[in-house]
């Protein structure tokens, strides 16, 4: 009933994708050949041959990408619509090439390339505000307990618990804990709102009398000599049973699994950047916005260039070694607003609130932050991010390293002018611990819409530990 279901669902996403590209390619075809907003109108192949097109290549090349990406996976199991809309992005990106080179293949020279390339930007946007109606809409029955799925969970340990505790605190999920199995002594305790219904030994009488859509089992490492007969148990019945491992702890936020052969290995780290295609768009969302951003605040840097070097003697640009990808150290670059110090005399500590050292100018561009602003060159550079951890002085590494577990990690990724531990008041002379963890979080949930979020929030948030 389940997989007749979810097929009926399917189907019914993808007449919704045909439709979504049907009307994207009328789109494109009315504002190429009905408007001038992309050059005269000239003579054109007729509507006919378009339609041929859609039918015989547009419509299959999109679909098989679709499948091809997981778009047609359970959306229960979508982590985000970011997820979802990043992936409909890569869709377009690579549909309009595959079109491309069959029209190259094919000598369909008269073809338009415009109307193509309008097709992958409308479809890409009709795509993503589709996707964004259907998760409403299924997350708004579920919350009205309709569309539900019943759930037996086999554990009563913290392991069970906390899955339980993510069922419930997610209802738009759409799933129902129907009861637990434990141990016979917790029998008719009560988890979550939910009772443990048997014991262990009562797996396989609870499953004859009872209809679930999916069976978990949460049960710790001391225990899982019991699997292989719960999981029997459970295929006696026709249910798939699914197992949460108990050493979860260890995996990242999207864990994945690479395979040798035929034995599996779970990636422990998990990180969206070492993907080829979200390199692309990081890097090419860098440098837009840094061109853009230099542009922008040019005069603002002209002005703070003039009021350091009447103000203060030395130089108007400080350079200082950082840390940044994969622990390779360069050279960052601020405005300069100390006093020019001997290098021996130089503290290794964080700028406090009255830090002497600061000049008047000095203390003006960091509570603004202006003094980051030549950081854009170091993103054209290439050594850094718009959005991303910051980076350390070695001195601060080296310490850090033996100190904080996981410190490390966020050297996975380019370092960042703002990021998501700034957002959160990560900055300065702040707890270390914390602002790791933001940026593990950071590293492992990559995406362009997070990034988008931190640089609106460090423009309008104003952060009391910039000084």
């Amino acid at each position: 009933m389940i997989k007749e279901n979810q097929r009926t669902f399917n189907f019914l996403l993808v007449l919704l994708d045909v439709a979504v590209i049907v009307i994207s390619l009328i789109s494109s075809w009315w504002l190429r050949f009905k408007t001038t907003l992309f050059g005269p109108i000239g003579g054109h192949l007729g509507v006919d041959s378009y339609l041929f097109f859609l039918t015989f290549a547009v419509i299959p090349t999109y679909l098989i990408l679709y499948f091809s990406f997981g778009l047609y996976k359970p959306h229960r199991t979508y982590k985000s619509i970011f997820s979802e809309a990043t992936n409909i992005i890569k869709v377009n990106i690579l549909a309009f090439v595959i079109l491309v080179a069959v029209l190259f293949i094919f000598n369909q020279p008269n073809f338009s390339r415009i109307m193509l390339f309008l097709l992958s930007v409308i479809a890409t946007i009709f795509g993503i505000i589709e996707r964004f109606i259907v998760r409403s809409f299924l997350k708004k029955i579920r919350l009205n307990n309709r569309n539900l799925k019943h759930i037996l969970i086999v554990g009563d340990n913290d392991l069970a618990f906390e899955f339980a505790h993510k069922i419930n605190d997610n209802p738009y999920l759409g799933f129902d804990i129907s009861g637990f199995i434990g141990r016979s002594d917790h029998v008719g305790a009560e988890i979550e709102g939910s009772k443990i219904i048997g014991s262990f030994d009562d797996l396989d009488d609870i499953l004859e009398k009872n209809s679930y859509d999916r069976v978990v089992l949460a049960i710790p490492l001391k225990y899982y000599y019991k699997i292989n007969s719960l999981v029997e148990s459970c295929e006696r019945v026709g249910i798939k049973a699914e197992i949460i491992p108990d050493y979860i702890r260890y995996f990242p936020a999207q864990p994945s699994v690479d395979m040798i052969e035929d034995m599996p290995i779970i990636n422990i780290r998990y990180v969206p950047l070492d993907d080829s295609f979200n390199r692309m768009l990081k890097f090419v969302s860098d440098y837009v916005i840094a061109i853009i951003a230099i542009i922008i605040t040019s005069p603002v840097m002209l002005v703070t260039a003039v009021a350091i070097k009447l103000t203060s003697p030395g130089p108007i640009i400080f350079k200082q070694e950082r840390i940044g990808f994969k622990g390779k150290p360069f050279e960052m670059y601020k405005f300069r607003s100390m006093k020019v110090q001997k290098p021996s005399e130089e503290k290794s500590g964080w700028t406090t609130r009255d830090d002497p050292r600061k000049t008047k100018v000095g203390d003006l561009i960091r509570k603004t932050s202006i003094d980051e602003l030549p950081q854009f060159f170091n993103v054209l550079k290439g050594d850094m991010s718009v959005v991303g951890p910051r980076p350390e002085r070695p001195f601060f590494v080296d310490e850090f390293r033996k100190n904080i577990p996981k410190y490390m990690v966020k050297h996975q990724v380019k370092p960042g002018l703002t990021g998501w531990a700034q957002i959160h008041g990560c900055r300065g002379d702040t707890s270390i611990k914390k602002r790791i963890e933001f940026d593990i979080e950071y590293v492992e949930n990559w995406h362009l819409g997070l990034d988008l979020g931190i640089m609106i929030k460090t423009v309008v948030k104003k952060n009391p530990n910039a000084y």
